[in-house]
Order: structure tokens, then C-alpha cells, then sequence
């Protein structure tokens, strides 16, 4: 993965880890900075935020960006727009990159806020309440900056159209993580009764809208056919969702070197296994369940809608004319589509 996307900054012209840089480095978010050094010594979770900006061992904060990078580049120009081939750079326009940091901005403010903790839930050891209250204070603030911030720069965009997209985008966001939040205290923490179909609506709403949105958006910026922008849309989508795949496989795959790694019981392996077993039979087996599924059917399942995702990804790839830029694309879909 970390060598994908590596090769994948190459093609579209310097490393995404710096497209949020300057927003970062704003007078108003180094206040927000100095700020959330108040909290070091507590567990408050918007440390755990903060240090992902600066580095991030699977190369996830930035994948959308990039991602919506190499499909403007894949896709090239349109007819329409061979007169404003001058304000390209590496084949990708200059309001293309301003969109690709727009995403990356609007995902960054949604990972601050999912930092707000539930004070009720709180022990002893996490910190002072006092601290921990003003952590998610901290939290709401400095997300709702990285969004006013993503909000104007989308504006200046200037395109009604690309606008609605991603402000639907936002609202998807939103629901996604509502319903994520709305089961979670639950007593016994046990999984929701549902099926992957379902599992699949919520995952793409609080996963997927965004890229998929924003890939569309950026096909829409450069003026190219409905067709164009729906295959780039379904690549945004199903690549976001062999991703989530992939990671909801890491603690039951092999070779995945994650025995004792933490996972949800709302992930798809889970949801898999829960609807071949049934729902009295899953809930009896709760204690048992990481070793269940490694031995159940749902692990196999879930690689094989991984890879079914992939292939849809792929698939709409094919619209594109061949490129650089369209093979980082497939890669990045065969990176999350492997398993040892």
C-alpha cells in the first residue's frame, strides 16, 4: 500500500501528505495547536487526531485526495476545455487540486470531531474531567474551522453543480456517522440486526459518498460528459468500499499480524457471519466471536465482496483512456483487494 501510494504522488506531482499544509500551518489552526498541547498527559482521542496529521503509518489521511488527483488526470481534458489547457499542471487542473484539497480538508474535520468523547463514560484514568471537557470543546471548534475553511474554498470554485455535490456529500457524512454513533452505547455493545445490504448503505454513506462525490465533482470541473462522470462516481464508490473491506479483514485474515487487534462487531466479516449462522445462535457465540469468524464462512465472503467491489472499480476504469495516472488508479484498487 505505502509503495502505491507512493508511486501514485509521482504521477500527479508532489506529495499529498502536504495538501492540507496550508490550512495546517494557518495562523488560526497553530492557536488550535497550541491549545490541544493542554491536553497531552490525558487520553482524550483528538491527541491521537492530531498525531496522524503529522504521521500516519498506513498512509490513509490523504487517499482521497490523491485519489481524486489521479482520476483528473486519468480522465485528461475535455473537448470542451481544450482552450483552458493552459492552467494545467501534470495534466490536472488548478481547480482540480483546490477540489482534491477541499476533500481532504471536509475529511479531516469529520476525523476531529469523531473525537468528541462521551464525559458519562469516562474513567479515572483518561484525564481530568476538566481537561477532557475542554478536549471536546477543542474538537468541535477545530473541526468546525477545517470545514468553514473547506466551505469557502468550495465556493470559489464558482460551479453550482460541484457545490451540491459535495454538500451532499457532507450531509451523507453526517448521517453515516449518526447512525455509527447512535448504536454504540448500547448495553453489551452487540452488533445491530442487520444485513450487508444494509451494511453496505450505512458503510457507503460514512466511507464512500465522499470520494465517490468528489471524483464525480472533479470530472464535472473539467467540463466532461455524464457517462464520464458516472464512471468516475462508481470508481470513488467501490473503491472506497474494497478499502473499508480490507480493513474490516485485517484482524481475521492471514499474515495480517493482528491476532489481538481490536475489531467491530458491525464489520462486515461479522455481518457475514451473523446472517449464515442467525441472530440467537451469533449472540450466544459474542465471547467467542474473532475465533468463530476466522472459522466461519463470513471472512471468505467478505474477501469476495472486497474483490467484487474492486472489479466494479476496475471496470469503470476501463472508460478512461490508458495513462500513468490510470494504472496508480488500478493499483490502489489492487493494493486493498489482496490477502495473503
Amino acid at each position: 500500500w505505502s509503495q502505491v501510494v507512493s508511486e501514485a504522488e509521482k504521477i500527479v506531482g508532489y506529495p499529498t501528505s502536504f495538501m492540507s499544509l496550508r490550512c495546517l500551518l494557518s495562523d488560526e489552526l497553530s492557536n488550535i495547536a497550541m491549545q490541544v498541547r493542554k491536553l497531552v498527559g490525558t487520553k482524550h482521542p483528538l491527541l491521537d487526531t492530531a498525531r496522524g496529521f503529522v504521521y500516519d503509518s498506513r498512509n490513509n489521511l490523504q487517499m482521497r485526495g490523491l485519489v481524486v488527483l489521479l482520476i483528473s488526470k486519468a480522465a485528461g481534458p475535455s473537448t470542451a476545455e481544450l482552450s483552458f489547457q493552459h492552467n494545467m499542471v501534470s495534466g490536472i487542473y488548478s481547480s482540480q487540486r483546490s477540489l482534491a484539497e477541499i476533500t481532504e480538508l471536509i475529511h479531516t474535520a469529520f476525523l476531529v470531531h469523531r473525537g468528541i468523547v462521551n464525559i458519562g463514560e469516562l474513567k479515572s484514568c483518561d484525564g481530568p474531567l476538566k481537561d477532557m471537557q475542554f478536549g471536546n470543546k477543542m474538537a468541535v471548534l477545530s473541526g468546525d474551522f477545517l470545514l468553514a475553511n473547506a466551505c469557502t474554498s468550495l465556493a470559489q470554485l464558482q460551479n453550482t453543480k460541484v457545490v451540491e455535490l459535495i454538500s451532499s456529500a457532507i450531509g451523507d457524512l453526517v448521517q453515516g456517522i449518526y447512525y455509527e454513533n447512535s448504536k454504540s452505547s448500547e448495553e453489551n455493545c452487540l452488533t445491530d440486526d442487520i444485513g450487508i445490504s444494509t451494511w453496505k448503505e450505512q458503510v457507503f454513506l460514512s466511507n464512500g459518498a465522499l470520494l465517490a462525490k468528489s471524483c464525480q465533482a472533479a470530472m464535472e470541473l473539467a467540463k466532461h460528459s455524464t457517462e464520464i462522470q458516472d464512471m468516475a462516481f462508481q470508481y470513488g464508490k467501490h473503491m472506497s468500499m474494497s478499502h473499508k473491506l480490507h480493513s474490516d479483514l485485517q484482524p481475521f485474515v492471514k499474515g495480517s499480524s493482528s491476532d489481538t487487534m481490536a475489531f467491530s462487531l458491525n464489520s462486515a466479516p461479522a455481518i457475514l457471519h451473523q446472517e449464515l449462522l442467525g441472530r440467537e445462535a451469533w449472540i450466544k457465540q459474542i465471547r467467542e466471536l474473532q475465533e468463530a469468524i476466522k472459522a466461519g464462512k463470513g471472512v471468505t465472503s467478505a474477501i469476495d465482496l472486497c474483490c467484487c467491489h474492486g472489479n466494479r472499480a476496475l471496470a469503470a476504469l476501463e472508460h478512461f483512456p490508458p495513462s500513468d495516472a490510470r494504472d496508480a488508479l488500478a493499483n490502489i484498487v489492487y493494493a486493498v483487494t489482496r490477502f495473503a
